[in-house]
C-alpha cells in the first residue's frame, strides 16, 4: 500500500504538463491584470466626468470659472427660464424630437417588416440602400435637402411652377423633423430587422395554421414582437435629436427657430459676451434630460425577456406573399432611397461641379472644376480634410483600443468594479456633443497644462473619442458575449493569468469585432463635427466645421465639394474595409 501510494503521488496525470507555471511580472507586487483593470476604470472616468464637472460647476457659478471670488447660486437657472426665452426653446426642442421619433419609426418599422419578412422584389438590394443615409452625415443631408427642396431649390421651383404653389416649408419644424428622420432612419431599421431575422418564426406558422392572412400576421404577430427594438431605437432616435445640431442649425436659423442644441451655439460660441452662467444651467438640463432618457429605456427593456421567440428549436422564417401589395411596398421604399437621400446626395455633388445650380438656368452650361480648385487652393481647406482623415483614423484606432480592453474589464474579468466600467462606457451615448466640447473646452483651459492641448488635434480627437466610445464598446461586447468562458478558464488551469488569457486566447477570436469597430469609428468620426466647433483652432478645423464657415459666407460651391470629398472618404474607406472583412459576417 505504502509504495502504491508513492507511485500515485509522483505520478503525473494524462495530458498534464510537467512544466511549471509560467511566472508573470508584477508591479510592485500587484498582478498585471489587475493593473490593467484599474487602469481602465480610472481612464474611463477620468474620459467621461472630465467634461460633466465643469458644466455642473459653472451652472451654479455668479462668474465664469476662470474669474476668482465666484459665488454658488441657483440664479443663473432663474435667469434661463425667466429672461433668456428658454420656455420657446423647449417647445421647439420637444416638438422636433418627438416629430423626428415618429417619423423614423413610420419609416423604419415597416421596411424592416417588408425587406425581411416579405417576399419583396429586389428585397436584399433594396435592405442595403435602405443604411445608405448612415454613412452620410445629417450636416451634408442638410445641404443637400437644401440644394433640392428649399425655397429656391431646383425641384422647389418646378413644383411651385407646376402647382402654383410650394406644398412643403422645409424652413419649419415639420421640415427639420422630416429631414433628420431621413438620416436617423437606418438606425432603427437595422435594430428592427436584425431583431427580425434572429426571432422564431413558429408563432407566424401557428398563426398561418389557424387561418390568418399575411397582412393580419403582420400586424398581430410580427410588429408586436418588436417592441423591444422599437423602444431602445425610438428613445435612441429621441436623444440623438435633442442633442443634433446641423439641420436646426441650416433649417431653424434663417427663420429664428432655436432649440437646445442651437440655443448652445449662438448664445456660446457666436455671442461676443457670452453667458457662461446660462449656457452652464441650459447644457445641465439638456444632459438631464438625454440621461433620463437612457435611464428609461434600460427600465423599459428590463422585461424585455418575455418578447423572446428563439428557442433551441427555431426554426426557418417563411416569407409572407403579399401579392400585388409587395410592389407597392418595394416603390415606397424607392422612393424613401432616391428622394429622401440618393437625389439630395446627386444634386450636392452636382453642385460642386457647377458655377450655380437653379432650374432657371442650366447647369450644364456653367460645369466647371472652379469650386475644387479653390478648395484645394487655400490651404486651410485642405488642412481641415486632413484633419478629419487624421482625427478618424488615430482616434478610431484608440478609442477601438479602450473599447475592447473595457468590455473585456466589464464582461470577462472579475474585477469588483465590472459593472460600472461599462457604465461608464456607455454613458457618452447621452452626452451631446456640443456639450462635450464645452464641458473639454473648460477642462483644458482651467487644468494644469491644458493649454498645450487646447486648440490641437489631440483636443478634438479626445472629444470625438468620447462620443465615438458607446459606438465602439457595442460593437465589440456581443462578440465577447458569444465567447465561452470554458476558453478562459481552460487557459488559467494552464497557467495563464487573465492578460494572459486574453493575449493568447481571445485576442485571435476577437479581431473580427475589433476591426468592425475600427470601420464604425472611423465612420462616426468623419461624420463627427459639433465638439470641434469649442475645440478647434484656426488650423485644425475639420470638414464638417469648415463647411458650416463656408455655408455662413455663401459660398455653397466649395461646401458642395467638401461635402463631395467626406462622402468619397468614407465611401472608399468602407468599400476597403469590406474587402477585407469579407468572410467575417461576425463582424
Amino acid at each position: 500500500m505504502t509504495i502504491t501510494r508513492t507511485k500515485r503521488a509522483t505520478s503525473h496525470p494524462v495530458g498534464r504538463s510537467t512544466l511549471p507555471a509560467p511566472k508573470y511580472p508584477r508591479v510592485f507586487g500587484v498582478d498585471r491584470g489587475r493593473i490593467v483593470q484599474y487602469g481602465v476604470f480610472i481612464l474611463l472616468a477620468l474620459f467621461v466626468l472630465a467634461p460633466i464637472v465643469p458644466i455642473l460647476y459653472q451652472s451654479f457659478r455668479d462668474r465664469p470659472l476662470y474669474e476668482a471670488g465666484g459665488l454658488l447660486t441657483p440664479s443663473n437657472y432663474t435667469r434661463l427660464f425667466t429672461d433668456a426665452g428658454f420656455g420657446q426653446v423647449i417647445l421647439n426642442t420637444a416638438i422636433f424630437a418627438v416629430g423626428t421619433t415618429v417619423l423614423t419609426l413610420l419609416i423604419a418599422i415597416p421596411m424592416a417588416v417588408l425587406v425581411v419578412r416579405t417576399k419583396l422584389p429586389f428585397g436584399r438590394l433594396l435592405g442595403l440602400s435602405m443604411q445608405w443615409p448612415f454613412f452620410i452625415s445629417t450636416l451634408i443631408l442638410g445641404f443637400g435637402w437644401i440644394t433640392l427642396y428649399g425655397p429656391a431649390g431646383f425641384i422647389s421651383v418646378q413644383v411651385r411652377q407646376f402647382l402654383g404653389f410650394l406644398p412643403w416649408n422645409l424652413y419649419s419644424l415639420g421640415g427639420m423633423a422630416v429631414t433628420e428622420a431621413v438620416g436617423l432612419a437606418p438606425i432603427a431599421y437595422v435594430f428592427c430587422a436584425n431583431a427580425l431575422r434572429q426571432s422564431d418564426a413558429s408563432l407566424e406558422s401557428a398563426a398561418r395554421v389557424c387561418g390568418a392572412g399575411p397582412l393580419r400576421i403582420l400586424f398581430k404577430v410580427v410588429v408586436p414582437m418588436l417592441r423591444p427594438p422599437i423602444v431602445y431605437s425610438s428613445i435612441l432616435v429621441f436623444s440623438m435629436s435633442l442633442e443634433t445640431l446641423s439641420v436646426p442649425l441650416l433649417y431653424g436659423t434663417p427663420v429664428r427657430i432655436e432649440v437646445f442644441s442651437t440655443f448652445l451655439y449662438t448664445n456660446g460660441l457666436q455671442s461676443i459676451q457670452p453667458d457662461y452662467g446660462i449656457l452652464g444651467a441650459a447644457s445641465t438640463i439638456i444632459l438631464a434630460v438625454t440621461i433620463g432618457t437612457v435611464a428609461i429605456q434600460a427600465k423599459v427593456l428590463k422585461n424585455a425577456r418575455r418578447f423572446i421567440s428563439v428557442r433551441g428549436k427555431a426554426t426557418r422564417p417563411r416569407l409572407l406573399d403579399l401579392g400585388k401589395f409587395k410592389w407597392v411596398a418595394a416603390v415606397a421604399i424607392v422612393i424613401y432611397i432616391v428622394f429622401g437621400a440618393l437625389l439630395p446626395i446627386l444634386g450636392l455633388v452636382f453642385r460642386s461641379f457647377t458655377m450655380i445650380f437653379t432650374p432657371l438656368a442650366n447647369p450644364f452650361d456653367s460645369l466647371t472644376l472652379s469650386n475644387y480648385e479653390r478648395v484645394f487652393t487655400f490651404p486651410v481647406y485642405v488642412q481641415s480634410i486632413t484633419n478629419s482623415v487624421i482625427i478618424a483614423a488615430v482616434g478610431a484606432t484608440l478609442v477601438s483600443i479602450l473599447a475592447l480592453l473595457a468590455v473585456l474589464v466589464a464582461r470577462r474579468s472579475p474585477f469588483r468594479f465590472a459593472r460600472s466600467v461599462e457604465y461608464l462606457a456607455l454613458i457618452p451615448q447621452a452626452m451631446p456633443g456640443i456639450i462635450v466640447g464645452i464641458g473639454f473646452f473648460w477642462v483644458f483651459a482651467l487644468m494644469p497644462g491644458g493649454g498645450l492641448v487646447q486648440g490641437t488635434l489631440m483636443a478634438v480627437i479626445i472629444a470625438f473619442g468620447l462620443r465615438a466610445l458607446p459606438t465602439a464598446f457595442g460593437s465589440i461586447a456581443p462578440a465577447v458575449m458569444q465567447i465561452g468562458h470554458e476558453l478562459d478558464d481552460a487557459a488559467r488551469t494552464s497557467g495563464a493569468d487573465w492578460f494572459g488569457a486574453f493575449f493568447r486566447i481571445l485576442r485571435t477570436l476577437l479581431k473580427p469585432a475589433f476591426v468592425g469597430a475600427l470601420i464604425l469609428v472611423f465612420v462616426t468620426m468623419m461624420k463627427e463635427y459639433s465638439a470641434a466647433l469649442f475645440l478647434s483652432s484656426a488650423n485644425t478645423g475639420v470638414i464638417g466645421t469648415t463647411m458650416l464657415d463656408l455655408w455662413v459666407q455663401g459660398n455653397t460651391g466649395s461646401v458642395a465639394a467638401l461635402a463631395t470629398i467626406q462622402i468619397a472618404i468614407t465611401a472608399v474607406f468602407v468599400a476597403v474595409a469590406n474587402l477585407f472583412m469579407k468572410g467575417h459576417s461576425d463582424a
